[in-house]
């Protein structure tokens, strides 16, 4: 059974993974394409419409991937983790529900009218369609970390007579303290994902020589957003997202900052190699009296370490989950970095000449969806050994009648499919970006186009 859990476990968190690459595409793209879009109704200026709709079809080639790898990760509830389903079945159902039946068709529908009903219906009902893609996009996130929300945090429920959870508040499941912060986070980490793409893919027509108009707004609309984006990420976001946890979670927060003993005046750790077996950081690079300040405010306040906690309710992963948050938030302290001296160029008139920097965004590209998958190992491993935090454990969550050969053939079977699954989007996103958005657009790439800025 033990090995059968292991992998059960990776199996999950392969295909969340996986899918989670293209939901954070398409949720940071819905709001840069209503921008495009508003600017476009505002203006009259063909040259914003057409910008979008080159975005339309990669948001349009990034959703349907993501329904695709989105499906069998929701059967995994049923097939690998019944028991848990079963006992929060009654809690978790509503929120998931709600995302398929009203968040997923709402942005589902208005996409169709985006990629297809141009001709057919006016400007303003087509900037409606991108309002209501946007709103449909963040509602389907805001409801699936809801969900995510309540497995950290649990509120609102009642253990019925059989042992199962039942839900005794509608609104305290939406209006979860935990919630505000996380989903806050979630979808500032998504516009940062949709703003540095955007922002690459301007660097990149610049650096060749093509579509300079389309690479300019591209570049400055994106590198604006992702400035903005990164900040917010830093502080207020992540700053409460981390005290929320030192509050709930307080052991999980040790084990962020590999803070293994009780101290006032507690330092960060920026670099460091967690030592389990002197319960010790070796080669640290320290900050003094910084966490105590960001956690209470105080430079002389305690900060519990992990050996206030009884070790039954220490994270099951100390070493990977400290290098997954410091990951994070590594990477989050570049992009600010990178992003705001782009940013400053950019005011100063020199962005679009500055070659080194275009390189930079350009290869920059891929480290929001690192970033973003640290963030959610650190939330997840953070987690354990609950699945539900306090309630339940990952240990008795699973499927009783699901062996490890089973669990483990599965896992080979989603490892094999979804790269080449990857490798088809890769090709197809590769083949939209190369053919530009002139041909996006309805005019021949060679026309006259009034130039966005």
């Amino acid at each position: 059974m033990a090995s059968a859990l292991v992998y059960d476990r990776l199996q999950f968190a392969v295909t969340i993974t996986f899918h989670y690459l293209f939901p954070q595409l398409t949720m940071g793209l819905a709001l840069l394409i209503l921008y495009l879009k508003s600017r476009a109704l505002w203006t009259g200026n063909r040259h914003f419409n057409d910008a979008a709709r080159f975005w339309i079809k990669l948001f349009a080639l990034s959703f349907a991937f993501g329904v695709v790898t989105g499906i069998p990760m929701e059967f995994q509830f049923g097939t690998n983790w019944a028991k848990f389903s079963r006992y929060a079945g009654g809690v978790i159902g509503q929120t998931l529900a709600m995302e398929g039946l009203f968040a997923f068709f709402l942005e589902s529908s208005f996409l169709g009218i985006l990629l297809f009903g141009e001709k057919r219906f006016g400007p303003r009902v087509h900037w409606f369609a991108a309002l209501m893609l946007f709103v449909g996009s963040w509602l389907s996130g805001y409801l699936i970390i809801a969900t995510n929300a309540w497995m950290q945090h649990p509120v609102a429920y009642a253990v019925g007579a059989d042992g199962t959870l039942h839900l005794t508040d509608f609104w305290g499941l939406l209006l979860n303290p935990w919630l505000v912060w996380q989903y806050a986070h979630n979808m500032t980490a998504a516009v940062a994902t949709g703003s540095f793409v955007m922002a690459a893919v301007g660097a990149f027509y610049l650096l060749s020589g093509t579509h300079p108009a389309y690479a300019r707004t591209f570049l400055r609309t994106g590198v604006v957003a992702a400035a903005l984006a990164s900040v917010v990420l830093i502080f207020p976001t992540g700053h409460g997202a981390g005290r929320m946890v030192f509050e709930h979670q307080p052991s999980t927060g040790a084990a962020f900052e590999g803070h293994f003993h009780s101290e006032r005046g507690a330092g960060i750790v920026i670099l460091g190699q967690p030592n389990m077996e002197t319960m010790t950081i070796d080669n640290p690079l320290v900050i003094p009296w910084a966490l105590s300040f960001l956690i209470y405010e105080r430079f002389g306040a305690e900060v519990k370490g992990l050996d206030t906690f009884p070790r039954d309710r220490w994270p099951d992963n100390i070493p990977l989950l400290y290098y997954a948050y410091h990951i994070m938030v590594g990477l989050g302290t570049i992009f600010v970095a990178i992003m705001l001296t782009a940013a400053l160029l950019l005011w100063l008139g020199y962005l679009y000449r500055a070659r080194w920097l275009l390189w930079i965004i350009l290869l920059s590209a891929p480290f929001p969806y690192i970033a973003t998958t640290a963030g959610w190992m650190t939330a997840e491993l953070g987690r354990q050994p609950w699945l539900v935090y306090g309630l339940l454990r990952t240990s008795e969550g699973a499927s009783p009648l699901v062996s490890s050969g089973n669990a483990l053939f599965t896992l080979l079977g989603f490892l094999g499919l979804y790269l080449l699954l990857g490798l088809l989007f890769i090709f197809l996103a590769f083949d939209i970006v190369m053919h530009g958005p002139a041909v996006a657009g309805t005019r021949k790439a060679g026309a006259a186009r009034k130039p966005g800025y």
